[in-house]
């Protein structure tokens, strides 16, 4: 791929995500596109590019960013964070509240949003409550194996074995299947974070936006932190990677802690 067709395949990502790719990430991008030419028939990239810019049905962008998408995750990551929000359920159940809605900003292929629901089920254990939990993610793909639900027996490293036992059901020699209980409170939908305002209208009682803007320039931090602040509710939650600041962005958010903020009207 010559440094010209990368980096305008670079700038139509930036523009159409917010990914910002750089200088580094050549080989990568060479090597994923490398199967949309097959799949495409292609002989070389700049025919690809072509192709993308030609593409006026815009079903090529969205496999441009399905191969372009780093999605590497599992269940339990950052586990202070899932402590933290069973504290937060556990407050306002005390506090009376009874309904409650968690946005995972970045479903990746589903670890996240299904340790979202078992965590907050789990808080909620004795009460009758009315949980919703929405994972949105750019990518087509991940979220096709967020509807499925199936994890090999490797992935499911991070679940105890009361866990497992209570919320997925072993469907052969390697696989887990998660059980309608555990998916009813979820759903999946395709969301550009880089497109404000988002279409939904919260509020989030909590919203998880983890490893996701370490991608993003500071005009992209600023956009997706600006939107979570108009979603979450008054002295709400947003919880951002280990990894991550809101240093040189503006917003209204107090640090709880480390990666934990909460918003402040």
């Amino acid at each position: 791929m010559s440094r010209k067709v990368y980096e305008e395949i670079c700038q139509i990502v930036y523009e159409q995500c917010g990914i910002n790719l750089g200088e580094k990430k050549h080989a990568l991008v060479h090597g994923r596109l490398g199967k949309r030419l097959r799949a495409l028939g292609l002989q070389c990239y700049e025919d690809y590019l072509e192709f993308l810019l030609e593409d006026e049905s815009g079903d090529e962008i969205v496999q441009l960013l399905d191969v372009i998408s780093t999605n590497h995750t599992h269940f339990f990551r950052e586990p202070t964070h899932f402590e933290f929000l069973q504290e937060v359920l556990q407050k306002k159940l005390k506090a009376g509240n009874r309904k409650f809605r968690i946005w995972c900003a970045a479903a990746s292929s589903g670890e996240e949003p299904y340790t979202l629901s078992m965590v907050a089920q789990e808080a909620c254990l004795g009460y009758e409550v009315d949980l919703r939990i929405l994972a949105t993610d750019i990518s087509t793909k991940v979220l096709r194996q967020c509807l499925k639900g199936e994890y090999e027996e490797q992935k499911m490293a991070g679940i105890s074995a009361d866990l497992r036992k209570k919320w997925w059901k072993k469907i052969g020699d390697d696989l887990w299947s998660a059980k309608a209980s555990l998916r009813k409170p979820l759903t999946f939908t395709r969301l550009n974070l880089m497109e404000s305002p988002y279409p939904m209208s919260g509020p989030f009682d909590v919203v998880f936006c983890r490893n996701v803007m370490i991608y993003f320039d500071i005009h992209g931090r600023q956009k997706v932190i600006s939107e979570a602040q108009r979603l979450l509710g008054t002295n709400d939650i947003l919880i951002v990677g280990h990894s991550e600041s809101l240093n040189g962005i503006n917003h209204d958010f107090k640090m709880i802690k480390p990666s934990v903020y909460q918003r402040n009207y």
